[in-house]
């Protein structure tokens, strides 16, 4: 028992010593560059001044009204760290397609997601990271001309599990959301407190060593963060509430890079109240990964990234298929 806690606290020496070099170098790049058509700001909510980066089209004007997709970086990450993730694939794709994206920091590197861990100063001091969103949404409305109707969010990992939250606490406010790299928390799956039908996308890896398939206990190797449900139980929520009655077949994507050790396959939910369609990728032999996007730490520890999709380009097409009524 003795040696195999040593190899444990080794470990997660390691891992930590991974970390602080990927967050480092993150900050170097943080004060070298932005990408072009990128804007700093902030908002103070509740007392706190919360930052972000927004990514404007060339030649933008307020009087386009034009969509906002909100971008929700994983645990430990920053909003550029969300940027680098995408390689950069949402400012290109709103560049071409004439969209507006934001990208939100959270609070030391974390989201109130529901989980209440105390680890996280989020999650411990209970910060309103729903209030945030919700205010943000109204400042870049105000202020830049989104259009209220075409709002979605897209996250990953822990900002995935934002994102589920936020579809649980102002459904009404969004009208789709995407969520990469996990499955529904315990705490969440039990609490959504609203029944509101939201489109939904969800991507996750077969092989994800963070967050298990069949749901259970998440890690990051020896540090437990938390439970999540299996992803057929989130999925079948989502249709359940979305009032789908037709479950297409399983549909394999082509092949793209067949040295990638991955193939993805993806399921539909239709026929559902005001359209609220659900959408599964499921990526086999994928890991806790933006699917197309950056290997930001060695495979053994996140598992493969899958270059037969590009996670930005399949999100950005189920998101302009939808606008929220009214």
């Amino acid at each position: 028992m003795e040696r195999k806690h040593k190899r444990e606290i080794i470990l997660l020496a390691v891992l930590i010593l991974l970390l602080l070099a990927s967050f480092s170098y993150n900050r170097v790049l943080r004060k070298t560059r932005l990408y072009p058509g990128d804007v700093r700001g902030s908002i103070v909510v509740d007392g706190l001044e919360r930052t972000f980066i927004l990514h404007l089209p060339a030649n933008f004007s307020e009087d386009e009204h034009l969509p906002l997709i909100i971008a929700l970086h994983g645990g430990g990450g920053t909003g550029f760290d969300m940027e680098r993730l995408t390689r950069g694939g949402f400012n290109e794709l709103a560049d071409r397609d004439r969209f507006v994206v934001v990208y939100p920091d959270g609070i030391e590197r974390h989201w109130n997601d529901g989980r209440n861990l105390s680890r996280y100063r989020a999650q411990r001091e209970n910060i309103d990271d729903v209030a945030f969103i919700s205010v943000l949404i109204d400042f870049l409305v105000n202020e830049y001309g989104v259009n209220r109707s075409r709002v979605y969010v897209t996250g990953m990992s822990n900002g995935g599990l934002m994102a589920y939250r936020l579809a649980c606490e102002i459904p009404e406010r969004l009208a789709a959301v995407a969520v990469v790299g996990v499955s529904m928390s315990e705490n969440l799956y039990g609490n959504c407190s609203s029944e509101t039908p939201l489109p939904i996308l969800v991507i996750l890896g077969t092989d994800d060593p963070i967050v298990p398939w069949n749901g259970g206990k998440l890690h990051f190797g020896p540090v437990e963060l938390g439970e999540a449900v299996s992803i057929g139980e989130t999925v079948e929520y989502w249709a359940a509430r979305n009032g789908c009655t037709v479950r297409h077949g399983r549909e394999y994507l082509p092949d793209a890079d067949p040295e990638d050790g991955t193939r993805v396959w993806v399921e539909r939910y239709s026929n559902c109240t005001d359209g609220a369609e659900v959408v599964l990728y499921g990526v086999e032999g994928g890991g806790h990964t933006w699917p197309g996007g950056y290997q930001y730490l060695p495979r053994s520890i996140i598992g493969r990234t899958s270059r037969d999709m590009d996670a930005s380009e399949i999100i950005w097409e189920f998101f302009k298929a939808h606008r929220r009524n009214g």
